[in-house]
């Protein structure tokens, strides 16, 4: 594996998830991997569990990591061309990224949508950027249309749980009071287009997902209809897509929450999230303190994915 931007990128599934079953329980099993080797976080927004958990699978792997804030760390670095650079951003990435390339062998790039231009996000200029001058593999914490170490997190944690051979998996759209962007629905519904589970999507109108990332699943606007029988409850927020909403909140319905009148509709569902979650907002506080809620081991599962990303990158 060169490079580790989507699921496309993980290979066989099946194969994927044995490797991360093997990293869970022997998490310190390979560290002459990663001896002497560097791995560089940049950080462009901010974060927790991809910041602990990937710098965890790093140490694990028995690498060196370099954490950078960009907005703390760095100097402020200006992403276009042909700007005159009068501004209050010193430096440019074309000149920072290939130093940082200098100083490490793997780099894990976070970088969110800006809602500022819809073709640079889902072009994924500074990913790509990344890709393209750093000279060394390159990994996403999470770019402008997916979150892959979260997707496969979530995939490992659902064959964890699974009490059926396919079960259904709901997506579903809750209220939020900022606009957040579609990177983890996007990157949820393409893993979970990659297995052989019944797949449900429900938002309200408006809240239509890019085609490309909807894929195969069925897209159920009549949300407690989507819950029946429902075997996982993926809850999330994301602002709208098409245009000319794009990047804008166009609903903050309270009936879309995730509470206990909607998961008694479901087959005793278990109840999914990425983190940091809104109590009240998306989720009420019963539900995500019930014995379904399986948001904590999802969040420790983060270092799983990253520990067999990182390994299969220093392996290739």
């Amino acid at each position: 594996m060169k490079h580790f931007t989507s699921v496309h990128d993980i290979g066989d599934l099946q194969t994927a998830l044995q490797k991360a079953r093997y990293v869970k329980e022997n998490p310190f099993a390979d560290q002459e991997l990663g001896k002497n080797k560097t791995l560089m976080l940049i950080f462009f927004n901010s974060s927790l569990r991809t910041r602990l958990s990937t710098q965890k699978a790093g140490l694990n792997l028995g690498m060196n990591v370099i954490v950078l804030d960009i907005n703390q760390g760095a100097w402020k670095l200006e992403t276009e061309r042909g700007v005159i650079m009068d501004g209050d951003k010193p430096e440019h990435i074309l000149e920072a990224i290939p130093v940082m390339g200098a100083y490490c062998d793997i780099i894990g790039v976070r970088s969110f949508a800006q809602f500022e231009n819809k073709e640079d996000d889902y072009n994924e200029v500074i990913l790509n950027q990344f890709i393209q001058y750093s000279g060394k593999p390159v990994f996403s914490m999470e770019a402008a249309t997916r979150h892959p170490l979260q997707s496969f997190a979530d995939l490992i944690t659902i064959e964890e749980y699974k009490k059926t051979a396919r079960p259904k998996v709901v997506l579903t759209w809750a209220p939020h009071p900022r606009a957040l962007p579609q990177a983890v629905p996007n990157s949820f519904a393409e893993w979970m287009n990659a297995t052989d589970y019944e797949f449900v999507i429900t938002h309200p109108e408006g809240y239509e997902l890019d085609e490309k990332f909807v894929g195969n699943a069925i897209v159920e606007y009549d949300k407690e209809k989507a819950y029946r029988d429902a075997d996982f409850i993926y809850a999330k927020n994301w602002a709208a897509y098409r245009d000319p909403n794009y990047g804008k909140i166009l609903s903050t319905d309270r009936s879309w929450t995730v509470d206990a009148h909607k998961m008694t509709l479901t087959n005793n569902a278990y109840f999914m999230h990425c983190l940091p979650v809104r109590r009240n907002m998306i989720v009420t506080d019963d539900v995500i303190e019930s014995p379904q809620s399986i948001v904590i081991p999802e969040a420790a599962n983060r270092v799983v994915s990253a520990q067999a990303v990182l390994k299969e990158i220093l392996a290739s």
